[in-house]
């Protein structure tokens, strides 16, 4: 019996942590074979090289696909996903996959979509069905309508595809493979590195053992003309509070350059003293620093995702993650210094909160290979009479 190809295209930093656990469960299945795909900025060093983990971590790479181009605004998101389309067509055609599957909602993951279907090769979409408000949700639920296996993160999420018309059979709730890294991390919590020695970064030496938070704040693409202005209202109430702070710069987004000119700008001229910037991080030391802070502030998925299950309390900034299901870890507030400020002090204040499934129980990658290995793969969008 032939081994079940199955093409997994990673394109951001983001996307590796998705999807981790899953990779290394089809590649320990002997009736499936790996075949990667590294493209978009997953390759950049500017948003930190992910590609650098993904082959310490042993993967093998089928291909890689260079497709980014600069600018950070809808115009360039636009031609960066045409490229994507262009460069990816010949990657499958070339692979011949039994099945390929796209990850979650970034702008660029739409290529992957099209590329698959458009070449009849049944696609799989990780992580369908959630809802945020941003151009991140249609094109999910884009991904989704050129979906043929749904494999969901949720309860909440498997019931949204069905009511998009999609066959109830072929939507699964496996959870989200980030809850299986963050599971082992539960269970592993000591922080057994320095962040600074091991991953440099710049800004200050800081003293952080007896506390620290996280900052992760990204442009926002329905509202990129304002990113600079929004994430100068987080660094000022970062730099007022005064507590030590572990900052990673934002993913390739409309409105990016935006973010990072206000960082850079803001980080010569106002030099703050309790702040030290990092690109990238391997998944496994990002759950570290992320268990054994006090708090995570920004914008990022993994302060509702990841966080909800190793309990770490959530400043949720603005509008990115509007409507996607939260658990009691959070604290939404809007783009003002002063609620920033004072959600922050209350975060720190908390204990940890208890472990939430709300996204998975830990064991996802594991599911999601045996589905793959056992579920027929079909492009499904075919009429019969």
């Amino acid at each position: 019996m032939p081994k079940r190809k199955i093409c997994v295209v990673v394109t951001a930093r983001p996307s590796y942590s998705r999807i981790k656990t899953a990779l290394t469960a089809i590649q320990n299945r002997s009736d499936l074979e790996l075949q990667l795909v590294i493209a978009g900025s997953a390759l950049l060093d500017r948003y930190g090289n992910a590609v650098d983990f993904i082959e310490k971590d042993g993967f093998p790479i089928a291909a890689k696909v260079f497709m980014v181009l600069e600018g950070e605004n809808p115009t360039t998101m636009a031609k960066t996903t045409g490229l994507g389309v262009m460069e990816l067509t010949n990657v499958f055609f070339n692979l011949k996959p039994d099945a390929v599957i796209t990850i979650a909602d970034r702008f660029e993951t739409i290529a992957t979509s099209i590329a698959a279907a458009y070449q009849n090769i049944p696609l799989v979409h990780i992580q369908g069905g959630e809802v945020t408000g941003s151009i991140d949700e249609k094109v999910r639920h884009s991904n989704t309508k050129l979906a043929d296996l749904h494999l969901v993160a949720s309860e909440d999420a498997r019931e949204r595809v069905i009511k998009l018309g999609e066959d109830p059979e072929m939507v699964i709730n496996t959870g989200c493979p980030s809850i299986d890294l963050a599971k082992y991390i539960n269970e592993n919590p000591k922080l057994d590195f320095d962040p600074i020695q091991k991953y440099g970064g710049v800004g200050e030496e800081l003293i952080w053992k007896d506390g620290y938070i996280v900052v992760m704040q990204h442009p926002v693409t329905t509202e990129y003309k304002e990113s600079k202005k929004h994430v100068l209202e987080t660094l000022k109430a970062i730099r007022e509070l005064d507590y030590p702070t572990f900052w990673f710069w934002p993913n390739v987004d409309a409105g990016s350059d935006g973010t990072s000119n206000a960082i850079r700008t803001f980080r010569e001229l106002e030099k703050p003293q309790n702040i030290h910037f990092f690109k990238n991080m391997d998944p496994l030391d990002f759950l570290k620093l992320l268990k054994n802070s006090k708090a995570l502030v920004g914008n990022s998925s993994a302060g509702l995702r990841e966080c909800a299950y190793l309990g770490v309390p959530v400043v949720n900034i603005g509008n990115r993650q509007y409507r996607r299901g939260r658990a009691e870890n959070v604290i939404d507030v809007g783009y003002n210094e002063q609620q920033i400020l004072e959600a922050t002090k209350k975060a720190i204040s908390r204990e940890h909160f208890a472990a939430s499934e709300i996204y998975g129980d830990g064991n996802s990658g594991e599911k999601i290979a045996e589905i793959l290995a056992t579920v027929e793969l079909k492009y499904s969008k075919t009429i019969t009479y």
